[in-house]
């Protein structure tokens, strides 16, 4: 039952922030210059890759040097012994929610640049979708490329780095 609820929860969230992306790239690409839709784009694909990474960092982890950080009190360590026990949650969601949603919607915005580029250059629109979505599949398939090596090196670090991200959001809810 448990797993049901999951698939659930997963599916409407990955529903809304799929509604969040397109609003946020149809706001920014819609009333800005090419510049900033460029920027728009280049945003959504390091979005996809830095999820990736932290996606295959908490399967790659190990709790062992968090219980010793923890006990310390290093802040971020408690969180990502979280982390690393759900890991199957936290991995579906940066890796299939985030990751797979900026996928979706970097093409989407690559198409729309084509689009504006070849009207207001007049130029074929063909050839450049093409040239924008090779460039844009080959900055996400190359950047998640190098950032997997990153995450199974890096494992430990990056895991404390979400833990510390998470932990200033715990802290605040916790005082509230």
């Amino acid at each position: 039952m448990e797993n049901r609820s999951w698939l659930i929860k997963i599916t409407l969230t990955s529903m809304a922030a799929s509604v969040v992306f397109t609003l946020v790239s149809d706001k920014v690409i819609g009333g800005a210059g090419i510049i900033a839709a460029f920027i728009a784009l280049a945003v959504f694909v390091l979005l996809g890759i830095v999820f990736d990474i932290i996606g295959v960092a908490v399967t790659s982890a190990t709790e062992a040097p968090f219980h010793s950080m923890a006990a310390h009190r290093e802040r971020g360590a408690a969180e990502a012994i979280r982390l690393i026990k759900s890991a199957n949650k936290v991995s579906s969601v940066c890796n299939d929610v985030v990751g797979d949603i900026s996928g979706i919607v970097s093409g989407t915005t690559a198409a729309l640049i084509a689009a504006r580029l070849s009207s207001n250059f007049s130029l074929s629109e063909l050839v450049l979708q093409i040239v924008v979505s090779a460039a844009v599949t080959g900055a996400t398939i190359g950047g998640k490329a190098a950032g997997k090596h990153l995450a199974m090196s890096k494992t430990t670090d990056i895991i404390l780095r979400v833990g510390k991200v998470i932990s200033l959001f715990t802290k605040k809810s916790k005082e509230r």
